[in-house]
């Protein structure tokens, strides 16, 4: 998943707003670390304070990057003050000024009337505060000469007035007529009446990109002119359930079209009835996309060109035409396609809006109306503000809208941790050269009696949980040494060392070990996504240890498998219980060995906890070194349900574990791999260290 970025030629400091009041930018310090696969820089940077993110300063690409008509490129308001607004007032107020402005939607705002469309005057950005920034009934209208202007990460929904072909209502989320030079990037816009897009009138320089369209009669349609002027960039949509003008594009001197995704799905209420055209005098040059269902997927005047190459067409029907000459659109500016087959899985994880843009500390906090800056708690033996890495979690206060960075120094710190739900964007780091030198240890199993008389239970054994949303762990190690040699008596060995039960929580470079049910990988509830990414660790087991229902990518990571506490060699690395309709564990780019017996271990079993059959347990093991200690056949049945029922599959591993396809032994097919990568487990969430 990749965000298509181009960075400012340019940046010049800004102050940032709420509604109009200034507060200066706080300076933050920002943690860096380095080292190899398996090994971590030991000492703490702090990075230059910046006046404004990296998102305020991104350009357009495409024909929007194109120095044309007297302006260099877009990049909307990156010369002026960022103000954070949640009213239709405010939003009007700065959409409309004469001067630049980024302007950080971080509210739901209904427009009144319905229909309305704000009049957005030059140089502006307008972005949605990571995915809380809704327009609703209306949209943005940008008139003759209007240029400059970045609408971005918005979800612009809900003017539909009930006639699904409306012929009485134009309220379109984006309206263009006689603008130029403006990126449409990273939107959700839906169900509107009439259409989503309208490139009018001489509107030229428009690039759009990496925005869901769906839920419409029509997606967007470019001309209503007889003048061939129109140059636009049409690149990684997510076009579903439109009927029309997937674009439809009239009288457009170059129109390039590449690497988007037509969906039409069967049995839906809606039903396309063409996908891309060319009509008029258009030159078109469309590559790599994907037509899914499509019918009359690609269509074209006799006055008009198409030169197609490289897209795929699954289950379409009708017209799919071309011919004529067109244009390198090399020679207007660079980009990079991706590969057709995996634009769906590219689309469906990246298009739509992002959690990453629009937002920092400075701009949710604004959203809040409160001041932010990073706050760094200190954790040591001696000489620090805290002694325990508990006593700092506490410290947070309840429902911080800004990180808190707690740095722990080296040591061995004998004591259980959990980061409560009510306090998210927690970051614990060790601050040792070696993720070996911080260690946070206890040893409780399952089956130990608390001191109320209620025992543990497996997710009540665990060293460190996290409960909260946006939690971090950095360069440390995190064990269970429970013994369980010396009790053999106590019912219950389940001795976890790390529990998630929150979504967006990144692991990274960390030892995670026990013996039995290590990596403990649940939701907050039933029913409630809990992403985990664990990168560049090690996780240290024997039996079940990589388990739960999250949905789970261990990336670049060592799988380390060790023998039973009576020296037996014989185990399970996973065993999810994934909720139907979710993704479960991935495991990538990863080695799985040990010091144990060769062919004694499985990849996993399937869990289904209390005779649960409402579940689907997943995993998915690709592109990883397997150790001789991998089982020929490495699935295997529990409790009674058959893992052939259930989602378990390999592709293109490697190592003297791995193995050929066989029907106990599943492999994807190059199609299904390209459904399951990582983007398709972590959806629009991008893991950064912070």
């Amino acid at each position: 998943m990749s965000d298509i970025r181009s960075k400012a030629r340019h940046r010049r400091r800004r102050t940032v707003l709420a509604a109009g009041a200034p507060l200066a930018v706080a300076a933050a310090g920002a943690l860096a670390y380095g080292g190899g696969l398996f090994g971590i820089g030991g000492a703490d940077k702090a990075s230059a304070a910046s006046a404004a993110p990296a998102w305020a300063d991104d350009t357009a690409d495409g024909f929007a990057s194109v120095n044309s008509q007297g302006q260099n490129g877009t990049y909307g308001g990156r010369d002026g003050k960022i103000v954070t607004v949640k009213t239709l007032a405010d939003l009007e107020k700065y959409a409309t000024a004469s001067e630049p402005y980024v302007i950080v939607v971080a509210a739901t705002i209904t427009m009144n009337p319905v229909g309305k469309e704000i009049k957005v005057a030059s140089d502006k950005t307008i972005v949605g505060s990571g995915t809380s920034g809704h327009i609703v009934g209306g949209g943005f209208f940008l008139g003759q000469g209007v240029h400059n202007v970045i609408i971005r990460n918005l979800t612009i929904r809900d003017a539909y007035q009930g006639i699904w072909n409306d012929k009485e209502h134009d309220f379109d989320a984006v309206q263009m007529d006689g603008a130029h030079h403006v990126w449409i990037d990273h939107n959700d816009l839906r169900h509107m009446a009439d259409g989503l897009i309208d490139v009018r009138k001489d509107s030229t320089n428009i690039t759009v990109s990496w925005n869901k369209l769906s839920q419409d009669n029509k997606a967007f349609g470019i001309g209503w002119t007889e003048n061939v002027v129109t140059d636009i960039t049409i690149h990684h949509n997510w076009i579903r359930e439109t009927e029309q003008r997937n674009p439809s594009t009239d009288n457009a001197a170059h129109a390039h079209l590449y690497n988007n995704y037509l969906q039409d799905d069967p049995g839906t209420d809606i039903k396309s009835s063409y996908g891309n055209y060319s009509r008029g005098k258009t030159k078109m040059v469309l590559e790599n996309s994907y037509f899914q269902g499509i019918n009359n997927p690609v269509i074209k005047d006799a006055t008009a060109s198409v030169v197609q190459r490289g897209s795929v067409f699954s289950g379409t029907s009708g017209r799919n035409e071309s011919g004529g000459t067109a244009f390198d659109p090399k020679t207007f500016y660079g980009y990079t396609l991706d590969a057709a087959a995996k634009v769906p899985a590219l689309l469906k994880a990246g298009a739509g809006p992002r959690s990453s843009i629009g937002t920092t500390e400075v701009a949710e906090a604004e959203a809040a109306g409160t001041t932010a800056a990073a706050t760094t708690l200190t954790v040591a033996k001696s000489g620090a503000q805290y002694t325990t890495v508990q006593a700092a979690v506490n410290a947070v206060p309840a429902n911080n809208s800004a990180r808190v960075v707690i740095k722990v120094a080296p040591g061995t710190y004998r004591e259980t941790v959990t980061v409560p739900a009510n306090k998210p964007h927690v970051t614990i780091v060790g601050t040792g050269a070696s993720r070996k030198d911080t260690v946070i240890v206890e040893g409780h199993a399952a089956g130990m009696t608390k001191a109320d008389g209620t025992t543990y239970g497996t997710p009540g054994s665990a060293t460190v949980s996290i409960k909260a949303d946006d939690t971090q762990l950095r360069n440390l190690s995190v064990t269970n040494d429970f013994d369980e040699a010396a009790n053999q008596a106590l019912s219950g060995h389940q001795a976890v060392a790390l529990l998630t039960m929150a979504d967006k929580v990144f692991l990274d470079s960390l030892i995670v070990s026990s013996d039995q049910d290590t990596l403990e990988m649940e939701t907050a509830a039933k029913g409630t996504l809990g992403r985990v990414y664990v990168k560049n660790s090690y996780v240290v087991g024997n039996v079940d240890f990589v388990f739960g229902r999250g949905t789970a990518v261990l990336d670049k990571s060592v799988i380390q498998l060790k023998k039973r506490w009576n020296g037996q060699s014989a185990g399970y690395v996973t065993a999810p219980s994934t909720e139907a309709n979710r993704k479960g564990i991935l495991i990538v780019s990863s080695n799985i060995t040990g010091d144990v017996t060769d062919r004694t271990f499985y990849l996993g079993r399937n869990w289904h906890p209390g005779g649960d059959t409402t579940v689907d347990p997943q995993t998915t093991i690709r592109n990883s070194t397997l150790s001789a200690a991998i089982r020929t056949t490495p699935w295997t049945d529990m409790g009674g349900f058959s893992w052939k029922e259930d989602r378990f599959a390999e592709y293109k591993n490697s190592g003297s574990g791995a193995g050929a396809a066989s029907a106990d032994r599943p492999q994807l097919t190059d199609a299904q791999a390209t459904g399951q990568e990582i983007a398709d487990w972590l959806g629009n969430w991008t893991p950064t260290a912070q």
